[in-house]
């Protein structure tokens, strides 16, 4: 998909993946809307980059559809790079035996997976309004795993279930879409050098990167970026989740 003039939705779009994207977007002429949290620096980033920010929670149906709405008055919504998340550690049981929190469980299961079927729903229903283009499409919409969806370390247990809710609804989002012309892939990252991983003490985040086996460190944001644009402009690429991670397979520990 060529994305000149188009509109793109991109979510958790004013740092790390998201932002990236979003400048990928924007240099192959896209016309972006970032959704991002109220308490996000999402005004700032949109004003410097020429971008139009939405102030969002993903999860918040009327504030994902301002999202939506905001990019169709841009041109037709051609594209959704959905990568606003959270992580959060439980156990099933703590050291005492204690089970562990439901709450905390649902919490991160409705920003990751719920808050996933809610920008996406929504996404397609302005596209699936446009008309088509002359390659045969209407849209693309790019989800966002985790290789945790399939190798979940201990204490990972919420995280690691909300991302392989995500991996499992995207090749059913794909068919569920296909009539509409609409297009679904997922990308799986390993261990990003993004906000969430700036928490971390260096010596904790070299540790990290010395475990992925080729090329042995973080992976950037613009990497992601990549494989997001390349999916939006590949075509034939539906349904499909694919893992940037430098080959790594997490340990349980």
């Amino acid at each position: 998909m060529n994305v000149q003039g188009a509109a793109a939705i991109v979510t958790g779009g004013a740092s790390g993946l998201g932002l990236a994207s979003a400048k990928r977007l924007a240099a192959g002429g896209a016309r972006v809307v970032i959704a991002d949290l109220p308490s996000s620096d999402g005004a700032t980033v949109a004003a410097e980059h020429g971008f139009t920010f939405a102030p969002t929670d993903i999860t918040d149906e009327a504030q994902m559809q301002a999202a939506v709405d905001a990019a169709s008055a841009l041109g037709p919504l051609r594209v959704l790079i959905h990568c606003a998340g959270r992580g959060g550690a439980l156990r099933i049981l703590d050291k005492d035996g204690t089970p562990g929190a439901l709450a905390h469980y649902e919490a991160i299961i409705r920003v990751n997976l719920t808050g996933s079927f809610n920008a996406l729903r929504l996404a397609a229903a302005a596209m699936a309004k446009t008309d088509p283009l002359p390659s045969g499409e209407r849209g693309v919409c790019v989800l966002t795993a985790s290789i945790a969806g399939y190798e979940g370390q201990i204490g990972q247990i919420p995280y690691a279930s909300s991302k392989a809710g995500v991996i499992g609804m995207t090749l059913c989002a794909a068919r569920d879409l296909a009539s509409r012309l609409i297009r679904v892939c997922t990308i799986a990252p390993g261990i990003m050098d993004t906000p969430m991983l700036a928490r971390l003490r260096d010596d904790v985040k070299a540790s990290l990167a010395a475990g992925v086996p080729n090329p042995a460190r973080l992976g950037s944001p613009d990497e992601y970026a990549a494989l997001a644009m390349h999916i939006v402009e590949n075509a034939y690429l539906n349904g499909e989740t694919i893992r940037i991670d430098g080959s790594l397979r997490m340990t349980p520990r």
